[in-house]
């Protein structure tokens, strides 16, 4: 089985809007057991639409299509599939009496250019829209599908988990995909490689496939099987363990946790509570905190103490240390983290102060470097990184360390 994916808007070309629709797709395809071996975006041009149709359906069972299906002039991809499939538009009455009813509920009306969406290819089977007003449809040709889905990524998720994905199993013999994710933090892609060279290796006797997934701070070690067979469960469990064994105290979750899950799951767990100051990450890492639902049962709060001022005033740091050792210093880290813990009556307190850049820096502390610090139960622990010349990837390398950082001391408190 193999599947490719077409994303239609001149807007994903340009760089207006940043394709999404994509990586779900195909990650949600891989897991079905359909491999995707191509993904294009391509302009709103009929020219376009029929040339990467006739290429795909040369080489694919399943082509899958998004974008193009508004009510405006510029949404031509349903006309032209009515060209290539050699068919006409007729009203679909369940899509009208749906549109209708989406603007009655809405206390608007139902004008002939809303009407029109109801109006579809007679030689497809209907995808309906139960989030939005575009329908999706499926084609059948030569043996392949194609499959034409909205653009909005909440309506075309929901179509595509609903109706699609199962009609393409019932349709289709998919093979499953089983895949185990092992996430790491603070060491890279090269050392971690060489540390379960063997074990790697070793792999290869189970036909389990490693993929290694890097991103700021982090790397994720992906074990894919094709094709499940009985026991693999349990061997890809050992093959875990094993990898613990090797590299346990670089790994800090499995699948799709994400480090502020982790860390919000630890302190829930001990009734514990926390709160950051933050100079050089901006209140990226209570970003980040509070993107977690309930997050609040942890997260009191937090403060960007950017401006030496702040610091002096809010979080109660001598400006006698801050003239001496510095903004960028172990000690005003430190003074930070101790003074956002007292003020908020917290557990727990992050604080990080560095040089995120571009400007700035100095032979001392060049842009990149960050003093990070986590005053807990156990005291006050810091500790001094250098990242790169970049200012979101400082940003993201310091957010990511200083939650490692209060993960591991969490961690180390007795029970």
């Amino acid at each position: 089985m193999q599947a490719e994916i077409i994303c239609v808007g001149d807007e994903l070309l340009i760089g207006q809007t940043i394709n999404t629709n994509a990586a779900w797709l195909g990650e949600q395809l891989n897991l079905k057991g359909i491999r995707v071996h191509r993904s294009l975006s391509i302009a709103d041009s009929r020219e376009e639409i029929i040339a990467s149709l006739e290429q795909s359906l040369t080489r694919s069972q399943v082509i899958i299509m998004t974008g193009g299906l508004g009510p405006t002039k510029d949404d031509i991809t349903k006309h032209t599939l009515c060209e290539f499939f050699e068919t006409e538009l007729v009203i679909n009455e369940e899509a009208l009496e749906r549109i209708a009813g989406f603007f009655r509920e809405r206390g608007l009306p139902l004008l002939e250019v809303n009407r029109q969406q109801a109006a579809l290819p007679a030689a497809c089977r209907v995808i309906q829209n139960f989030r939005g007003t575009a329908c999706g449809m499926w084609f059948e040709k030569n043996g392949a599908v194609v499959i034409s889905m909205p653009g909005v990524p909440y309506e075309m998720k929901s179509m595509m988990e609903e109706q699609v994905f199962p009609l393409i199993q019932a349709h289709f013999c998919t093979t499953e995909i089983v895949h185990r994710t092992i996430l790491t933090i603070g060491a890279g892609e090269s050392f971690l490689a060489d540390q379960i060279s063997q074990w790697e290796d070793s792999l290869s006797a189970h036909h389990i496939k490693l993929a290694y997934l890097p991103s700021p701070g982090m790397v994720k070690l992906r074990l894919s099987v094709y094709g499940k067979t009985d026991g693999i469960d349990e061997i890809l469990e050992q093959k875990i363990q094993e990898l613990r064994s090797l590299i346990g105290t670089y790994i800090y979750g499995v699948e799709k946790e994400s480090l502020e899950e982790i860390v919000g799951e630890l302190l829930r767990g001990k009734g514990m509570h926390l709160a950051t100051a933050e100079s050089c990450t901006g209140g990226n890492i209570a970003h980040l905190l509070t993107t977690i639902s309930g997050s609040s049962d942890y997260f009191m709060g937090g403060l960007v103490a950017y401006h030496k001022d702040i610091k002096v005033s809010q979080l109660g740091i001598s400006a006698e240390i801050i003239e001496q050792k510095g903004v960028v210093s172990r000690e005003v880290a430190e003074a930070m983290a101790l003074g956002c813990q007292r003020n908020f009556g917290v557990d727990f307190a992050i604080s990080t102060t560095g040089v995120a850049g571009p400007l700035g820096g100095s032979e001392e502390n060049p842009v990149g470097t960050v003093w990070m610090a986590v005053a807990g139960p156990n005291g006050v622990k810091s500790e001094k990184f250098r990242f790169g010349k970049n200012r979101g990837f400082n940003i993201d390398m310091a957010s990511a360390a200083a939650l490692n950082m209060l993960r591991k001391e969490i961690l180390a408190l007795n029970g």
